[in-house]
């Protein structure tokens, strides 16, 4: 199938696939499925690349997915919103600072549209220090102002392009729990799961775009549900750290080949750069 190159992610994300992509596509898809789920959808990368005519789509961060909402459903508005914003350091505070109102984040978004909401949040992922989605315990966005020159938060062609894809195909979009998510997923459907990574070290762990956060006990209830997926005879395909706890949490009944990928967003510039990660797989290639 002929896809659109310029259907590509329109927010950073940390843990975002971009880097990994190009190798997942050429070495570990499976060679044909029926409905696509991806549970921890993140910034979308292995989606806008495969472009797949049927999917559900998910991720629990409300902010992130009222972004592809925004973008499905009203993209030229948010647009017209996303030309307003400025890169200015009063300006970012002020913007950033719009879920801080008395009654938190639930507040912020019973007052404020659509629109500007998914405004914000793509101007702040584009404006903001590397290019981090990270909020606090009160779910209240808290990533400094970045001091780039000439941020692109605006993109007009990539923006309508992926509102094209997300209308042009049997798309879903959900904004639930991983489990909710797939509780539709039947025999030769493919399941790409990418959640928050088990930790590397005490200090790695980088949960901070969700405020549940997602601990070992998450990632044995995630490996309950790729084991009652995989009863299902859906095909799953997961990344996630090349720890010990992983391998051994997935390593007796699933294929776990290590790969090297690229990791651009750290606050820790030491943390940047090649690291090892698992791809993990029920199926043969």
């Amino acid at each position: 199938m002929k896809t659109n190159k310029v259907v590509r992610p329109f927010l950073k994300w940390a843990g975002g696939k971009r880097q990994l992509v190009p190798e997942i596509k050429e070495r570990y898809l499976p060679k044909n499925y029926n409905t696509y789920y991806e549970p921890f959808l993140g910034g979308g990368a292995l989606l806008f690349e495969l472009q797949p005519e049927h999917a559900v789509i998910n991720d629990s961060n409300s902010e992130l997915m009222n972004c592809y909402e925004a973008i499905k459903t009203v993209v030229d508005e948010l647009i017209e919103d996303l030309s307003k914003h400025k890169n200015e350091k009063s300006y970012f505070y002020e913007i950033r600072d719009l879920d801080r109102v008395p009654g938190g984040l639930a507040a912020y978004q019973k007052e404020t549209s659509a629109v500007q909401r998914a405004s914000r949040i793509i101007f702040l992922n584009k404006t903001c220090y590397n290019g981090l989605f990270r909020v606090n315990s009160q779910g209240q966005f808290n990533v400094p102002f970045g001091r780039y020159k000439k941020p692109n938060f605006l993109e007009p062609e990539v923006l309508k392009s992926v509102s094209n894809y997300l209308n042009n195909n049997q798309v879903k979009i959900l904004n639930t729990d991983f489990g909710e998510a797939v509780q539709s997923a039947r025999k030769g459907d493919f399941i790409y799961f990418d959640p928050p990574y088990d930790p590397i070290s005490d200090t790695a762990s980088f949960t901070g775009y969700n405020i549940n956060g997602f601990d070992q006990k998450q990632q044995e209830r995630l490996k309950k549900t790729v084991d009652d997926l995989t009863h299902r005879g859906c095909k799953i395909l997961l990344s996630n750290a090349c720890t010990d706890f992983i391998r051994d949490l997935y390593g007796d009944e699933y294929t776990v080949d290590i790969v090297s990928a690229s990791r651009a967003i750290n606050s820790n510039t030491l943390k940047r750069g090649k690291i090892d990660e698992v791809l993990i797989r029920n199926y043969e290639l």
